[in-house]
Parts: C-alpha cells; structure tokens; sequence
C-alpha cells in the first residue's frame, strides 16, 4: 500500500470585497514582519492582443510605468525606490501584473501609485516610441542574440497550435511594435485596464480596516467602464505527431523540447492536477524517472526538465495550456532518440505504476516548495490576486499542498499513459555555433 504523505497546511487569512467601479480586492494580514506586498492585477495578457499588435500586451506593461495621471515620467520609481521598497511588473499569457514590496509604514504610497496609474498613464508620442525601442532592445537581448533564444516559449506554440492568441509570439515583431500608435495604447487601455478588469492583493503587516478605508479613498474614484468579454482561445487538440525543427546561430548544442495538451487548469482541476505532479515525478531531482535515465544512465542529454505552462505557471494559467518536457543534448545528440527513450519512460510508468516512496517523495518536495514560495509577502498577494482574477478562489493558494498531496498513483498512471506520440508538439533547435 503506497504510504499516504502528510503535508502541512497554511492558514493565511482571506478578507474579499468589491468596490462599486467593480475593482475585486484581496486582503490577506500578517503582522509578523513590518513588511507589505500590494498587487495589481489586470485580466489582459498575450492571448488579448489584436492581430497585427503582436508583443502590444508587453509594450503596453512598459507604457503602464511611464508617470500617470498626478504623476510625472519616472516618480513611480522614485517613490516606491525612495520608501525602502522595490517593485515590478509583467506579462503573462492570460494577465498582466504590477507589484510594490514596501515597508509596512509605506503601504498608501503604494496603492496612492497604483491608483493613479489604473486611472491613466501618460500615453504620449513620446513616451511610446521610447519604450518600442525599450522592447526592441529587450527582444535582441532576450532573443536574437541569446543561444537557445526563445526556446521552447516562443518556438513551440506555432508547432502545438492554429489560432493567433495561442500561437503567435508574445515578444512581437519589429514591424508590429513600429506601427503602434498612441489611439491603439489608448484603445487597449480603455478596453482592457478598467478597474472591473482587475484585481489588488495586500498581503503583509497592516490593519484590515485601516486598509480597506485606504483602498477606498484611493481606488473608489476611478471611474468604471465595462469588463471586457473574455475571448474563447480553446482549440481542437492534435490528433497526429508535429515535428519541426529551426537553426540558431548561436546555439552551440542541440535541444529538443516536447509539449501535449492536458485538461482545462480550471474548469477541470482535478483532472488537471496530476499532470502537474507528474512533471515532477519525471524530471524534479536526480532521482526522479528521465533524469536517472536520459543523464545519468543513457547519457544522451545533459539537462532534461518538465513543466506546465509555457511560461512555468501551472496555477495561473487558463485553457489551453501544455504538459512540456526540454532537454539539452550533447554533440551529435539524436532527438529521434530522445524522444522514443521518453516514451519508454512514460510507457513503464502507466504500466508499471510507481516506485515505493516515489509519490510521497515527490509530493513532499513539491509541498515545501509551494510553502517556501508563499513565505514572502509578496508570494502571497500576486498568486492570491490571480487565483481572485480567474478563479473568483484566493483561498486556493492554502489548499494547494493539501490538494498535491492527495493526488494518487492511479491518476498519475492514467495522466502518463495520455501524453502519447501522435498528441505530441516538437521543436528541435539544430546548433548553427560552427556554420
């Protein structure tokens, strides 16, 4: 009988509200340490952008520090910077995100910042094409001038899918970033950064009704506009084996990278979670299945890896999203064999089961990483923001161990025997270094 694994549990608090303009606030104390994490998240990301706007959600996250409406260029930075704190912003697949981590006396200095931007950045001529040329460099860097740039992120998806939202590239073309004007950031913003369309999460040291009065003052004005409707990006799964392959120039050894499809994150969680679990029984550690067999035994890659999404986000992820394995290979490595080594792996495991102590092993390690991960303030309000935004659920971040360590070896032998070759995705990297 397989052993059961005991996780520990978080209890991290959970207050919710809305605000009339539609704004979903988070709240969650703790006032062990005079630190506070403010988060705000809006549901507009890669998928969202237009054709012909390729890399347009990543500009416009740029756009978004460029000073606001009561603020100049810059004095985001200066405020948050000049109080102790730090902050940041990205883009995702499915949401784009700002972030303050302050000093717990400094809390309104960050939510007076966010509120003035969700009210209107200051999108001018000048301000647009300085930060077009920000993402150019960004992409050069990143990118074109990187070994194993964009690899598998921006590789795959136009070989897993058909349609724009899933398959284009996030980053953007040079053409598509050039011919940006100041209506289309205006259009976007207007669309998709209204306050109905986002959420805020404050974790850390403060008082609940201090803070829900602070909120209120700050972010109850800004003016609502309707919620966008969220685009349907579903699409057919494969049903035959795509292989392709692309030189770069910079790589100096082969690579392969594998993706399936797995089952809606959200509408089907249960089904889903497995294959989360999976990947770590896979690839998580020197003992786990692919990396004992393609490193250290067959020697045939020297790093494999696997992960959900394609941007490793297996929690804040909406359909379709993808099951991916990626290895290195050395001189002269044979993808072909790679791939039919994965398979075998993958055939042992739905019909062989797992080792003793294999699921426990890997739960646990997964478990301390989730409880390691929400330690830091902010590692609460961001995952609790996105959790409010596409779940309606924050409260979920508490149950994630729990709900980890109560996946079984029978869902784990069915979500291995379901990533079979003719559902599988390939993008090989063929090293042009020496051409």
């Amino acid at each position: 009988m397989a052993r059961k694994v005991k996780i520990p549990a978080t209890k991290y608090p959970v207050e919710r509200f809305t605000l009339d303009n539609g704004l979903r606030v988070v709240l969650t104390p703790d006032r062990s340490a005079p630190v506070v994490g403010v988060a705000v998240v809006y549901d507009v990301g890669i998928r969202s952008e237009p054709e012909g706007r390729t890399g347009f959600a990543h500009l416009f996250e740029h756009l978004m520090f460029q000073g606001s409406e009561n603020l100049e260029k810059l004095a985001h930075f200066r405020h948050v910077q000049g109080a102790g704190g730090s902050f940041n912003g990205s883009t995702h697949l499915d949401y784009t995100d700002y972030f303050e981590v302050l000093p717990a006396g400094a809390l309104e200095r960050a939510l007076f910042l966010e509120a003035d931007r969700m009210r209107g950045p200051r999108l001018t001529e000048e301000n647009l094409r300085n930060q077009v040329d920000v993402v150019k460099e960004e992409i050069r860097v990143n990118v074109l001038n990187r070994p194993y740039g964009g690899f598998p992120w921006l590789k795959l998806p136009p070989v897993m899918f058909e349609t724009f939202p899933n398959a284009h590239d996030g980053y953007g073309s040079f053409t598509d970033l050039e011919s940006a004007t100041v209506d289309d950031a205006a259009e976007f913003f207007e669309k998709y950064y209204a306050s109905g369309n986002a959420t805020l999460a404050v974790a850390g040291d403060f008082d609940v009704a201090v803070a829900t009065e602070m909120i209120q003052r700050h972010f109850g004005d800004v003016p609502a506009r309707p919620k966008p409707v969220l685009p349907a990006f579903d699409e057919p799964g494969l049903t035959a084996e795509r292989r392709e392959s692309y030189v770069d120039r910079l790589a100096p050894l082969p690579a392969i990278a594998a993706g399936w499809r797995v089952p809606d994150p959200i509408g089907s969680f249960t089904d889903y979670l497995p294959f989360v679990v999976l990947a770590e029984v896979l690839t998580d550690g020197d003992a786990s299945r692919l990396v004992e067999r393609l490193v250290q035994r067959d020697r045939i890659v020297t790093s494999v890896g696997g992960y959900i999404g394609f941007m490793g986000d297996e929690f804040q992820v909406r359909n379709p999203t993808a099951f991916l394995l990626q290895a290195h290979m050395p001189p002269g490595g044979d993808s072909g064999k790679v791939l039919r080594v994965v398979d075998e792996e993958l055939d042992r495991l739905a019909t062989g089961g797992l080792a003793a102590g294999e699921l426990a092993r890997t739960q646990a390690r997964m478990a301390t990483h989730l409880l390691r991960d929400t330690d830091a303030v902010l590692g609460r309000a961001l995952p609790m923001a996105v959790l409010e935004l596409q779940r309606g659920r924050p409260e979920l971040l508490n149950e994630l161990p729990r709900l980890i360590g109560e996946v079984t070896e029978t869902q784990i032998v069915a979500a291995a025997a379901a990533l079979r070759p003719d559902s599988r995705a390939t993008v090989e990297v063929v090293p042009g270094a020496n051409q």
